[in-house]
């Protein structure tokens, strides 16, 4: 009877340390996943956006921030995203989650315009 009790006891660590990596999961990952967690800036300076185009990842979290004396939005033309008035120093982000190109523009001021192109 010891013989086998011993010969369960040598099963049973090993079917326990299976059983748990199995129940606690693994992240999946695929060859169509973009890093998240990145930020990139625009400045809103002398009537303009700069850079005029960014290029970012998907999961890129874009900043804007007004530097000028005057108030603006940033408002995307498809109507993805929007910004309150923002005045001196404040700023507005938005994380791009789907790639394609995204023009925008200040409501206050039309022929100010930008683009974000989410790769």
């Amino acid at each position: 009877m010891r013989k086998r009790s011993m010969w369960i006891a040598g099963l049973v660590t090993p079917v326990m340390i299976a059983m748990l990596l199995l129940f606690a999961g693994s992240p999946s990952v695929t060859a169509n996943d973009q890093p998240t967690g990145t930020n990139a800036e625009v400045t809103i300076d002398n009537f303009s956006f700069g850079p005029e185009t960014l290029k970012v990842s998907v999961g890129t979290t874009v900043t804007w921030t007004n530097r000028d004396d005057i108030p603006h939005t940033v408002v995307s033309t498809d109507g993805v995203f929007k910004s309150k008035v923002r005045d001196t120093d404040e700023k507005f982000s938005f994380t791009f989650t789907k790639a394609g190109t995204y023009p925008y523009y200040c409501s206050v001021h039309p022929k100010m315009t930008g683009k974000v192109v989410v790769q």
